[in-house]
């Protein structure tokens, strides 16, 4: 983000654009790419299956689990 800023600045002096557009051009590239970030990682979450509760029970009652998959809540007394 900071480096894209910094063209944006950068483009704009080299333009010989007026402090006041500068500050402008780099609040509107901030905002747009900061929008972009929210989009981007809401589209992770809603694409995400989630995680059923179930899972860890399963695996203490002896149902088989699929290799590789992470079981983490642990119940039980610590030892």
């Amino acid at each position: 983000m900071m480096f894209a800023l910094a063209i944006v600045i950068g483009w704009s002096y080299f333009d010989g654009a007026s402090l006041g557009t500068i500050i402008m051009r780099a609040v509107i590239c901030a905002v747009i790419i900061q929008a972009g970030y929210f989009l981007l990682v809401y589209a992770m979450i809603v694409r995400s299956t989630p995680a059923t509760a179930d899972k860890p029970r399963e695996a203490e009652r002896g149902v088989k689990v699929a290799d590789g998959e992470k079981l983490t809540a642990r119940r039980g007394s610590l030892r």
